[in-house]
């Protein structure tokens, strides 16, 4: 949803690359055919620890705002296989500019990030730890780069493959999902969970850190400031909640955290990203990672049914793409720009060595609880869905405390939201 600018590009334009594109290690595996509507050749990629590989694509779609016809792209993404030279070791990561300069933050943090982590010599020790370090480290080197981070930034979700095991990590309202075989049904499961006021927790925490929280209406004195009436305006498209100060009609973001936002900062929006961990099993079928132009009108289990009824990946991202182009236009005049990465989990069975020589996972789970979405059975291995809470010290301060007690959001859609029937 981004700061209240919005975000700004031309109308059915072809899809783009948006400058982000990293597969450098991923040549020997890419199929050779290129997909007739994102251009793109279906990667592969081998966890050899566990005996089974990734099968994913990529697409991002520049946005359409009729006011701003010749705005770039703003999202960007990350694909980076083997890390550290380890064979087990994958990132995926979207990341969704927003402010004037939101191109410039995404495009530099998606970089930054998985350098950071490459070069992070206890990110197999710890990587929990280490997620946390890099995303700090990431928003401290924005700050101090050339880019005016002051009322620009970017949002990221970032899924890295140790093994079996994934580690996803969260700053802002973009969203990670996987998709859990449970009988004959497939049944989205969220792996992150939106960082906006709508969260009773983050609104709390930015309150307490002097941010006013009204929407666009309430702050310009159309609405009774007094009374928040946002209901469930967020699956309308309408006014939602967002973050000013106190004395000020600035910055108006929609969102709790991201990486850069220096104005932001002083009212509570942090770097520190939620991290929650999942080990795969047989019944883990993919992986969604996208911006939030794809959830905004599409439920996470709406985007699941849709990527479940394809079997290869840029067909599925073609046709999300698609549908949560044509939502926009039809709920508002513009378009968000939108990026989503499909992942296929192929041949994993539960006789995978456990010596996958990537490091042991040394994270300290915490489970909690899921509220909006169905819920998973434990025979399909939900009860390994974490949530951990990071051991810095500084995130007990008023911009880095971490709550442990959440609500998802899931946005209702007009497209199907019931677990789809296999």
């Amino acid at each position: 949803m981004g700061c209240v600018h919005g975000k700004c590009c031309s109308r059915y334009p072809p899809t783009s690359d948006a400058g982000s594109r990293d597969f450098r290690e991923v040549g020997p595996y890419s199929a050779q055919r290129k997909h007739i509507i994102s251009q793109r050749s279906l990667e592969l990629v081998p966890v050899p620890s566990h005996n089974f590989h990734l099968e994913y694509s990529v697409l991002t779609q520049r946005g359409y705002y009729p006011d701003s016809p010749d705005k770039e792209n703003q999202d960007s993404f990350c694909i980076r296989t083997q890390l550290q030279g380890n064979p087990n070791v994958h990132f995926f990561g979207v990341f969704d500019g927003h402010g004037q300069f939101g191109s410039e933050c995404s495009n530099f943090v998606k970089d930054r990030l998985v350098e950071i982590l490459s070069n992070d010599h206890t990110l197999l020790e710890d990587p929990v730890i280490a997620y946390n370090s890099a995303f700090l480290t990431a928003n401290n080197e924005l700050h101090n780069s050339e880019i005016d981070d002051s009322m620009s930034g970017t949002t990221a979700i970032t899924v890295l493959v140790i093994g079996n095991t994934l580690f996803v990590a969260n700053v802002g309202d973009s969203r990670a999902v996987l998709a859990v075989k449970d009988g004959n049904r497939i049944i989205a499961q969220d792996l992150s969970y939106d960082q906006t006021p709508f969260r009773k927790d983050e609104y709390e925490r930015v309150k307490l850190c002097g941010a006013r929280v009204l929407s666009v209406d309430q702050v310009e004195g159309l609405k009774d400031p007094d009374i928040q009436t946002w209901g469930d305006e967020e699956s309308q498209g309408g006014d939602p909640p967002r973050l000013w100060v106190q004395n000020g009609m600035y910055p108006g973001t929609a969102f709790t955290r991201s990486v850069g936002d220096n104005t932001a900062e002083g009212i509570g929006v942090t770097a520190v990203p939620e991290v929650s961990v999942v080990q795969l099993t047989p019944n883990h079928l993919f992986f969604v990672v996208a911006s939030d132009g794809v959830f905004e009108f599409l439920s996470s289990q709406a985007v699941v049914n849709m990527a479940a009824s394809y079997t290869d990946s840029r067909d599925a991202c073609a046709s999300i793409a698609g549908e949560s182009y044509k939502l926009w236009l039809e709920h508002e005049n513009r378009t968000d720009d939108i990026t989503i990465i499909i992942a296929h989990i192929k041949g994993l069975t539960n006789l995978g060595s456990s010596g996958d020589g990537s490091g042991e996972i040394n994270a300290r789970p915490v489970t909690r609880s899921r509220k909006g979405t169905s819920d998973v059975s434990a025979a399909t291995g939900s009860d390994l869905y974490h949530s951990v809470k990071s051991d810095l010290s500084d995130l007990q301060s008023c911009h880095h405390v971490v709550s442990m007690n959440r609500t998802s959001i899931v946005v209702p859609s007009p497209a199907c939201q019931r677990p789809l029937e296999m």
